[in-house]
């Protein structure tokens, strides 16, 4: 009889422990997780954020807000979700930004600080101009700037920004010289165009097709293979005659050390969620472009797009050695 109650009390325990470990794995996430943005609200980078958390993945039903941790051309943004601890509940956004500041700034987080976790889309560059300025096409912008290098004044990020590296693609690609202020942020680079403070801007079009539609400014090219919805007017630029695209990137990564089980159930979550039609629609009213992919994928194109950053950087002096 003691046998059969010893046997009794270990088969017990052994359930028990089953039972507290399937709690313990089911109790994630428990409490608010946190997406922190690296650039202002009003953004492309913010609307996207907000989207998700505002329709969070049915794995993970907790309270999702949204965190804009700016400065540094992006850098504390990266920096701040690195250091964070590693539990799940912090995830970052980031795109080319990031790449390129781990070679511009020796203080900028480094790609091997931080675990991809999933794609989102890209983001295509445009070139807008003040209606002032009396520029048209993309021919007229070139030939002015082949004229009087210098004559435009460009709104863009500072240094290692998405919109400042545009903008310094465009320049070396095309041989010509734009006079580039920086802005903390696309909605302040936005503002100024609108406003006058400066002639061009090589920002993504959501930004700024309600200004275009509105007619007060111009919208002359789009950096990518295709038309954009949100201003389906607008030639790219190689309809233009112009071989040029320049594209941007969304992902979600977390800082490094996050248990594996919490990693793959954020992957699965959002990764459904960013595959879901109806997500893809109201992301599609904001002109935000989805093209999910899984950790290991949005690691491959990680991979891939740094180099392709490293080569335009080192083209135009920009590496800090």
């Amino acid at each position: 009889m003691k046998m059969i109650k010893k046997m009794a009390t270990a088969a017990a325990a052994v359930l028990l422990s089953g039972a507290l470990t399937s709690q313990a794995l089911a109790e994630f996430p428990d409490d608010t997780i946190t997406i922190v943005v690296p650039w202002p609200a009003g953004g492309a980078y913010d609307l996207s954020a907000r989207l998700m958390a505002e329709n969070p993945p049915e794995n993970l039903p907790v309270s999702m807000i949204v965190t804009n941790v700016t400065g540094a051309a992006g850098s504390n943004g990266v920096r701040h979700v690195a250091q964070s601890d590693p539990d799940g509940y912090t995830i970052g956004m980031m795109g080319t930004h990031a790449i390129a500041q781990s070679y511009m700034n020796r203080n900028a987080t480094p790609l091997k600080d931080i675990e991809p976790l999933v794609f989102i889309g890209p983001e295509p560059a445009s070139l807008a101009v003040a209606n002032d300025t009396g520029i048209e096409n993309v021919k007229q912008y070139l030939e002015q700037l082949k004229k009087q290098p210098g004559s435009i004044i460009n709104g863009n990020d500072s240094p290692g920004g998405f919109s400042y590296i545009a903008a310094t693609m465009l320049e070396n690609h095309f041989d010509v010289k734009l006079s580039k202020v920086p802005y903390q942020g696309y909605a302040p680079t936005a503002s100024a165009l609108v406003s006058g403070e400066v002639m061009s801007t090589t920002l993504p079009i959501p930004l700024l097709a309600e200004q275009h539609k509105a007619g007060k400014v111009k919208i002359i090219g789009v950096a990518a293979e295709k038309r954009h919805p949100f201003a389906p007017d607008v030639p790219t630029f190689k309809e233009q005659g112009f071989d040029f695209i320049a594209e941007d990137f969304y992902m979600l990564y977390l800082p490094k050390g996050v248990p594996e089980d919490r990693r793959a159930k954020l992957e699965e979550g959002f990764y459904k969620l960013l595959s879901d039609e109806k997500f893809q629609k109201k992301a599609a009213e904001l002109g935000l472009v989805i093209m999910p992919r899984d950790a290991a994928g949005t690691r491959a194109y990680l991979e891939q797009r740094n180099q392709e950053v490293k080569a335009i950087l080192e083209d135009a002096n920009l590496i800090e050695k």
